[in-house]
């Protein structure tokens, strides 16, 4: 299998052409009009050629097809005047979050801020996230402030896969601008153990909000934004400190309590976007995660009420240890999502509400397009 290499020995800037280089999207219909081909003295109109429609990747039925169809149609009409999305849960709006989920969820589909059906709404996504953007370099609004470190993780991560598809001159120094300040934040929250909590302030830590940094911090290395080393190298020994003796992740590193699945498929991703797959912990991790996270019980207890936010790592896990590991999970995590869809096109994610379970869903279904630069193996 090939490997990329880790977060903490590669430059600065190194993965920025890789970055560009590895992200793909369907192809068009070929133009079905006749163009004119000028010869010297001669203009030849050539024969019109048949549109030959994109085609999707072997592991997207036509069922699957339709439920994304209906999934980024949902998401699309659910969008605010202002480019937000916002949870229809009983924990609030989180705007910045599902804002961030939701414009992961569209690129997945192979839009950008320029390109694409959607393109329009994933601009509106970012113009909502660069004005949440503070100068201290936190990115929320104020309703999020007590809460707001996963969604600073999310809008971090979805600017750096942004990034690299932006045309506007104006705008790319923008975005950068933002993520630098955005990194710095995030290595100021850093805890002493080498995790983050809910608030930038919090000195404290648990690992579903340090997750969502380490896969920030690796997706703007990726862009060529720098990040310190000695905080990639403490938030990998957070996640090895976390570890129970049976390979789970617990949800602090000071907590006796036990493996998380949730949690430990989210570190999993973490190890492998920081090239650590030899990496014991993370293959023990994996190990529990195999075992522990079967898509189709989708209502057992295991998932502590986060089947939506566990299977949103575990595809990703699976994806990135290789093809083998991928078939094996993703034709029954397809056609469980499948199963779950609602009549409007949407899911209703771990009671978070509909915006966060169709963004989840609608980015799982997706991988197999490979739009997503943070997602090349």
């Amino acid at each position: 299998m090939k490997r990329r290499a880790s977060i903490k020995t590669l430059g600065y800037m190194g993965m920025w052409a890789v970055a560009l280089g590895a992200c793909s999207f369907p192809a068009h219909a070929a133009d079905a009009q006749p163009r004119s081909l000028l010869l010297p003295g001669l203009a030849v109109q050539e024969a019109p050629r048949a549109a030959i429609p994109p085609r999707d990747p072997s592991e997207i039925t036509p069922a699957t097809r339709a439920a994304i169809d209906r999934g980024l149609q949902f998401l699309v009409r659910s969008q605010n005047r202002d480019g937000s999305w916002r949870t229809n849960g009983s924990a609030g709006g989180y705007p910045v979050a599902m804002t961030s989920l939701a414009g992961i969820a569209l690129l997945s589909g192979g839009n950008t801020p320029t390109q694409g059906p959607y393109a329009r709404n994933v601009s509106s996504a970012i113009t909502y996230l660069l004005k949440s953007a503070r100068s201290d370099g936190l990115i929320a609004q104020i309703e999020e402030e007590t809460h707001c470190m996963h969604g600073h993780g999310f809008a971090t991560l979805f600017l750096a896969l942004c990034y690299g598809m932006e045309e506007d001159p104006q705008r790319l120094a923008q975005i950068r601008t933002v993520l630098q300040r955005a990194v710095e934040l995030t290595g100021a929250s850093q805890s002493a153990a080498g995790g983050w909590l809910y608030t930038p302030d919090a000195q404290s830590d648990e690992g579903s909000v340090t997750v969502t940094q380490v896969q920030a911090l690796r997706a703007c290395r990726n862009v060529g934004i720098a990040v310190p080393k000695r905080v990639i190298d403490n938030a990998m020994n957070y996640l090895k400190n976390s570890a129970n003796a049976d390979g789970g992740i617990r949800y602090q590193v000071t907590d006796t309590g036990p493996s998380r699945p949730a949690i430990t498929a989210a570190a999993v991703v973490c190890w492998f976007s920081a090239g650590e797959y030899e990496n014991k912990d993370a293959k023990k991790a994996l190990d529990f995660v195999q075992k522990a996270l079967s898509p189709a019980q989708h209502d057992a207890s295991q998932y502590f009420g986060h089947y939506f936010y566990a299977q949103f790592y575990m595809s990703q896990a699976m994806y990135l240890h290789g093809e083998k590991s991928w078939q094996s999970y993703y034709p029954l995590m397809r056609d469980t999502l499948v199963g779950l869809q609602s009549s409007d096109g949407s899911w209703d994610g771990d009671h978070v509400g509909t915006t966060y379970g169709t963004a989840v869903a609608l980015t799982i279904l997706q991988l197999p397009y490979k739009n997503l630069t943070i997602m090349q193996r």
